[in-house]
C-alpha cells in the first residue's frame, strides 16, 4: 500500500534518483535546452523545500517511489489580482512504479492541500512531449491557462 507523507532527509537519495529519471526524459526529448546535470537536485535546495515543508514521497514499504514538491507563489502588482497559488514544482514516479497509480495518489494529496489551506488556485507546467502527464492533468479538469513558445533559428 502506497503511503504519501512528508519528505525526510532520508529520502534525499530516492528523490534525487527520480529527479534523475525526469530529467534524463527532458534531456532526451529536447537536448538543446535540458542537460545532463548531477546533481539534478542539490542537496542544500532540498533541505530547504524540507525546511517548508515543500516535498511529499509516496512510500511503498520504506521505499520513496515517487515524489512531490509544491511551493506557494505570491502573485501581486501590475494588472493582475493579488493571489497566492500553490505550484507544483516538480511531480515523479519511480520509472519502474509509473502507471500503478501512484502519481494519482500524489496528486490527489496537492488537491487536498490546496483546499484545506484555501489557495486561490493550483497552477503547474508540463512539457508539451509529456502526453501521459498532460492527459492525467486534463482528466483533473487541468485547462490551458497560457502558451509558451518559442522560434528556433
Amino acid at each position: 500500500m502506497v503511503k504519501i507523507r512528508l519528505a525526510s532527509e532520508q529520502d534525499y537519495d530516492a528523490v534525487e534518483r527520480i529527479m534523475k529519471q525526469v530529467q534524463k526524459m527532458h534531456v532526451d526529448w529536447r537536448p538543446d535546452i535540458y542537460m545532463d546535470t548531477d546533481p539534478v537536485l542539490p542537496y542544500d535546495r532540498y533541505l530547504a523545500h524540507l525546511a517548508e515543508q515543500q516535498v511529499y514521497v509516496a512510500d511503498l514499504e520504506g521505499e520513496a517511489v515517487g515524489l512531490l514538491i509544491c511551493l506557494v507563489r505570491h502573485i501581486s502588482g501590475g494588472p493582475v489580482r493579488e493571489r497566492d497559488v500553490l505550484f507544483v514544482d516538480s511531480m515523479a514516479v519511480e520509472e519502474r512504479y509509473r502507471g500503478r497509480g501512484i502519481g494519482r495518489r500524489l496528486f490527489d494529496t496537492v488537491l487536498q492541500l490546496c483546499r484545506e489551506q484555501e489557495y486561490d488556485g493550483l497552477e503547474l507546467q508540463v512539457n508539451a512531449r509529456n502526453t501521459k502527464a498532460r492527459d492525467m492533468y486534463e482528466k483533473y479538469g487541468f485547462t490551458e491557462k497560457s502558451v509558451n513558445m518559442e522560434f528556433r533559428g
